[in-house]
């Protein structure tokens, strides 16, 4: 039971952003960023979208720092991905 973090590389809202998932549940995901003091309305479907301002301490309170491409290959393996509908 981990929670990721990838870098703040996503721009958006003259901001950049990082991602933050786990690999077990959303509740262990609620319940972490609820401690990083992320708003409800950061969560998108299956993840938290986090600022660069917020990185270090995600990290600090045991976020696991990888990649992108492995964050989504984590999410996915947990059965936790839920795609943007068309």
């Amino acid at each position: 039971m981990t929670v990721y973090i990838d870098p703040p590389t996503w721009p958006g809202h003259g901001r950049v952003w990082s991602h933050l998932v786990s690999d077990h549940s959303y509740d262990e995901l609620h319940v972490f960023a609820r401690r990083l003091g992320a708003p409800a309305r950061a969560f998108e479907r299956d993840h938290y979208d986090v600022p660069s301002s917020s990185y270090l301490e995600a990290v600090r309170l045991g976020a696991v720092e990888v990649g992108s491409k492995e964050l989504v290959r984590r999410l996915t393996e947990a059965g936790l991905r839920r795609r943007k509908r068309p």
